[in-house]
């Protein structure tokens, strides 16, 4: 019997607009309303509107919330102040990555983890399991929010216009009222450009993403998204990220803090000393386009790929041998049969 797929509070919105809806994570999402380029477009030219309310949230709170999450998380949670946002991977023990995650310090003993969809039930399982010995509370509250992802140069603008105080700047986080309910503002996204993401009662949702549009923004589907965020080189777990490869494989050393000891952190540490013997990198391709899972001559393969609305050509990324992740090397990727010609570039590949 196939589970029927769950539907977000703002399903009806989409279905009005014209959205073209399909399965995604369990749920029943909008992959696309006028078309990707369009949707790519309005986002870098003036605002995006997207519905993330797939994305699982979890509630950290009590005396040992901190040492709990230091525990867990790759970054170096004390350093997380009241009112800010910080990116971290929750590895296993050999350095796996099980997800890549927001968290948002909220108050001194109560933080806010935002999950991936495809993750949200084994994240939770895996925070609890491990909970023993610390004096935490942890929550379930994905059902207790609806989340929608505002970004674009204009992004700020618009819901500035209706909320009830400053918005909070990049990487921070704050109460705000909004159309009269009560909403958690995040200067964070997925997308490159500037703008914010808000987490709300799902009631509140409708009214929210509708004034939204009446203001400006161009709703915005699941995969203009994955253009959006393929060109800034932003990890899309299943694909960039997993269970097989670690963070400095990925190229997220940077969120990853081996001597607060977090699980996985001496796994990460040899990897780090050692050197990985395979780095994930962008690409940009001389012709055509490759897709995840087309094998690179020489070792590799390709993780993500599109073509870029912003650049015009065939962009994604790969792991590759480490001798081939410099910038400007040739990759020969296998697509569909035929070789397809790649050079290693700098990230991100899209640059306002």
């Amino acid at each position: 019997m196939i589970d029927e797929l769950r539907r977000t509070p703002l399903h009806d919105q989409h279905a009005r607009a014209g959205a073209k809806l399909v399965p995604f994570a369990g749920w029943e999402m909008p992959v696309q309303y006028q078309g990707v380029k369009e949707e790519h477009l309005a986002t870098r030219g003036h605002c995006g509107l997207f519905d993330v309310s797939h994305m699982g949230q979890i509630r950290t709170s009590g005396p040992n919330a901190e040492p709990f999450l230091q525990h867990l998380l790759s970054n170096d949670v004390s350093k997380l102040q009241v009112g800010g946002a910080q990116y971290s991977v929750l590895c296993r023990e050999d350095g796996g990555v099980l997800d890549d995650l927001f968290t948002y310090r909220l108050g001194p003993d109560s933080y806010l983890t935002v999950t991936n969809a495809a993750n949200h039930a084994q994240d939770f399982d895996w925070f609890a399991s491990h909970a023993d010995g610390f004096d935490v509370q942890i929550d379930d509250v994905a059902g207790e929010y609806a989340m929608l992802a505002v970004q674009g140069p204009g992004a700020r603008e618009i819901v500035q216009a209706i909320a009830d105080g400053p918005l909070p700047e990049r990487f921070q986080a704050a109460h705000r009222r909004i159309l009269g309910h009560e909403v958690l503002v995040c200067g964070t996204g997925y997308t490159g450009e500037d703008g914010v993401e808000l987490l709300c009662s799902p009631d509140a949702a409708p009214a929210i993403w509708e004034e939204l549009v009446r203001r400006g923004g161009t709703p915005v589907g699941l995969a203009a998204r994955d253009t959006l965020r393929l060109e800034v080189n932003y990890h899309l777990y299943g694909n960039d990220l997993m269970i097989s490869r670690g963070p400095i494989e990925a190229g997220l050393g940077w969120a990853c803090k081996e001597d607060t000891g977090f699980i996985g952190s001496e796994a990460v540490r040899a990897t780090r000393t050692a050197g990985p013997t395979e780095k994930l990198v962008a690409f940009t391709m001389d012709d055509g386009i490759a897709r995840q899972g087309n094998q690179i001559e020489g070792g590799g393969e390709v993780t993500s790929g599109t073509m870029s609305p912003s650049l015009g050509r065939g962009i994604g990324m790969a792991y590759v041998p480490a001798g081939s992740a410099e910038s400007d090397t040739k990759l020969a990727i296998d697509v569909r049969g035929r070789r397809r010609t790649a050079t290693v570039a700098d990230k991100p590949l899209y640059r306002k």
